[in-house]
């Protein structure tokens, strides 16, 4: 990877980390649900996403990406575009803060599926993966998770052009303008799924253990089609309920997956603990979309299911492979460590336990204290990547 190819590709990355803290700090400040949205998924997730995915995909198609300045455009656009979107919904800003968002984010979105799609043009189910021979065992399940890369640039094309649709009224959507759509389109179809995809590429290599060449179709078929079905049926009705099913289907198939390969490693890494977490609390959230496509809908349990998806899912998902990328024992400045590390993830999953807890049953200062605490493990986690960050660009 060229120096400049990673310079930007890591700066991309650094704004994902801090919008993390942005987004735990509006939802401890009571901020409006689609601004917290706009932090957490356009904001943190899906910047880290694009950051190292450029980074990665291309190799994992044996292809060098094909524009090595495209990060350096695309940050700029998400900074403003998340920014717009986060600000759209208070109370006084006006529609055009929204609308320029959007535009901005969409543009970003744009730069990373044209150079994307352009360095995979003359590969698109990834036959080949750059797999070397000492792991040639491993090239079933490689190409794979390679087949399903081109459905989320599918799903990231279509969020992202929802996501415009819905706040420049002149443009004709794909669905109906209903944000929940755009969201459930990006962060289950785009984010969830990629995770998913890197995640049979990358954790079995990091654990050092062998997965079976089945493993990935138990899991990314369902992951492939729960959720366009979800977005298309949200709020309710039949296919809504499959969508929900197949969903929690890759789910808890990936979270099984996972907690075979933690159990049978030998290794001891702090960011193995991550997508532990990150997985049981998937379990807990597609449980809850479960109960709310074939059940009542509970106010108080659908905020908690976004945040146990974007912070649970997601979130502690992305901290752990951050630590396993990024290790924090390489860190040259006070508290830098694994110490610090397990507590920034203990702390965001304490968090949301407190917040599960709370909703579930009549404890009032839980939300509270659980948000209170998941924003400080998201500025520890912050200060550990951010000092690596800074550490290596100083040299």
């Amino acid at each position: 990877m060229s120096a400049t190819l990673s310079r930007w590709s890591r700066a991309l990355v650094a704004s994902g980390v801090c919008w993390l803290v942005a987004w735990q700090a509006a939802a401890l400040g009571g901020l409006p649900r689609r601004t917290a949205v706009a932090l957490g998924l356009y904001g943190f997730v899906l910047s880290v996403v694009f950051g190292k995915a450029y980074a990665l995909v291309p190799s994992y198609f044996d292809r060098p990406l094909a524009w090595e300045r495209a990060p350096a455009v695309h940050l700029p656009l998400a900074l403003v575009g998340t920014a717009g979107l986060a600000l759209g919904p208070l109370t006084g800003v006006p529609a055009a803060v929204g609308a320029a968002g959007a535009t901005a984010w969409t543009a970003g979105a744009a730069v990373f599926l044209g150079t994307l799609g352009w360095t995979l043009r003359d590969d698109p189910t990834g036959a080949e993966t750059g797999t070397g021979g000492h792991n040639a065992d491993r090239r079933p399940v490689d190409r794979a998770a390679n087949l399903f890369v081109p459905v989320v640039f599918a799903y990231l094309a279509v969020g992202s052009w929802e996501t415009l649709a819905g706040r420049v009224g002149f443009l004709p959507t794909v669905l109906d303008g209903y944000p929940p759509r755009a969201t459930h389109l990006l962060a289950a179809g785009g984010a969830a799924l990629l995770l998913f995809v890197v995640g049979f590429r990358l954790l079995p290599r990091f654990l050092v253990v062998d997965l079976p060449s089945w493993a990935p179709w138990t899991v990314l078929p369902p992951g492939a089609l729960g959720p366009a079905l979800l977005a298309a049926g949200l709020p309710a009705g039949q296919v809504f309920r499959v969508g929900a099913v197949l969903e929690a289907l890759a789910v808890v198939g990936f979270a099984a997956i996972y907690a075979g390969l933690y159990r049978a490693t030998d290794r001891d890494r702090v960011g193995f603990h991550g997508p532990l977490l990150g997985v049981g609390f998937g379990v807990l959230a597609v449980a809850l979309g479960l109960s709310f496509a074939f059940g009542p809908t509970v106010p108080a349990l659908v905020a908690v299911h976004y945040r146990l998806n974007l912070l649970g899912l997601l979130g502690l998902s992305i901290l752990g492979v951050t630590f396993q990328f990024y290790p924090p024992t390489v860190g040259r400045f006070p508290g830098a460590g694994d110490d610090l590390a397990l507590a920034s993830m203990g702390l965001v999953a304490g968090g949301l336990a407190l917040e599960l807890v709370g909703a579930a049953v009549p404890v009032g200062f839980a939300p509270t204290a659980g948000r209170a605490l998941a924003l400080a493990g998201a500025a520890a986690y912050a200060y550990l990547v951010l000092g690596v960050f800074v550490q290596r660009a100083r040299g």
